[in-house]
């Protein structure tokens, strides 16, 4: 994106201030990232018995790269299973798969991100490679990923009475971005019983099974069709553009909405599916999500 002139950004100021406020507003007895507790697992290998193992395995649970219910259990044993699932974290960042906390894989798996699962219901989707017309291509064939059916080609969303006015526009704008590649086509409506996709800010456990984890951690979520739900992680620093220490809100917009459209995500970092985001910058559609997008609609 473009770097705005002073001028021109100095539009935005009003914009800027009402999603930050509300991102600070909420007092934390901890202000450290939810994801800090990894950097003190740097250089643990397999055999290692380390208190914050668990949180870890817990972490890996959470993106899809553990099976199991490991909330009861007290286990700070780094085993086989911890190892096969860092590899696996490690090949779809394209970090060497040594199936120990590197620096390198520890950074990464330290970075603020989307909520949504790499790895769902046993289905790699970071290692895909999207597909031509004509079937060429390695990788998974989209025909188990969720979509909105045919007839279904525009869709309605509406905004929860959490969402800052300021956020209305950018999300807008990552609609009409959307719209522009595929054969969807979207509206607003002030219904959000009657909406296809629901947007909203929220803090903690806000009733979807998909708790925030406060500054730093989870930046926000969306759920695959056809159940049309976008939220935001409302302790966030929020803001239009490229602000310092902040996250913009179109850039995430674009990546959730392509969860509602039924995208997962991608291993390439210039990719708008990409789960990570670093602060402070923006970015839009790349190739592959449209190739993506293309595939699993067979357009």
């Amino acid at each position: 994106m473009a770097t705005k002139s002073l001028a021109f950004a100095s539009l935005f100021i009003p914009l800027l201030i009402l999603p930050i406020a509300i991102a600070h507003s909420h007092d934390h007895e901890n202000s450290v990232s939810p994801f800090e507790f990894i950097k003190q697992l740097e250089g643990r290998k397999k055999g290692d018995h380390t208190k914050g193992i668990h949180d870890l395995k817990l972490y890996l649970h959470h993106f899809g790269y553990l099976n199991g219910d490991f909330t009861h259990v007290d286990d700070d044993e780094f085993d086989s299973l911890l190892e096969s699932a860092i590899k696996m974290y490690q090949l779809n960042y394209h970090l060497k798969p040594t199936g120990t906390l590197d620096s390198r894989t520890v950074a990464q798996m330290m970075m603020p991100r989307c909520g949504v699962p790499d790895i769902v219901d046993g289905m790699n989707w970071m290692g895909y490679e999207t597909k031509d017309r004509d079937g060429h291509g390695q990788g998974l064939s989209f025909d188990r990923r969720p979509k909105w059916p045919a007839s279904k080609s525009h869709l309605t969303y509406a905004f929860l009475p959490n969402t800052p006015e300021a956020a209305m526009h950018p999300i807008e704008r990552a609609f009409k971005a959307w719209s522009s590649v595929t054969h969807f086509t979207f509206s607003q409506v002030s219904d959000t019983a009657k909406s296809d996709i629901q947007i909203g800010f929220n803090r903690g456990n806000h009733g979807d099974g998909k708790s925030f984890d406060g500054k730093g951690g989870v930046l926000a979520h969306a759920f695959a069709p056809t159940s049309g739900v976008l939220h935001y992680d409302a302790d966030e620093a929020w803001s239009v553009g490229d602000v310092p220490d902040a996250f913009d809100l179109e850039t995430v917009a674009l990546h959730e909405i392509g969860h509602l459209l039924g995208l997962g995500h991608s291993s390439i970092p210039g990719a708008i599916m990409y789960p990570n985001i670093t602060p402070g910058t923006s970015k839009g559609l790349h190739a592959e999500d449209v190739k993506g997008i293309k595939a699993l609609y067979n357009f």
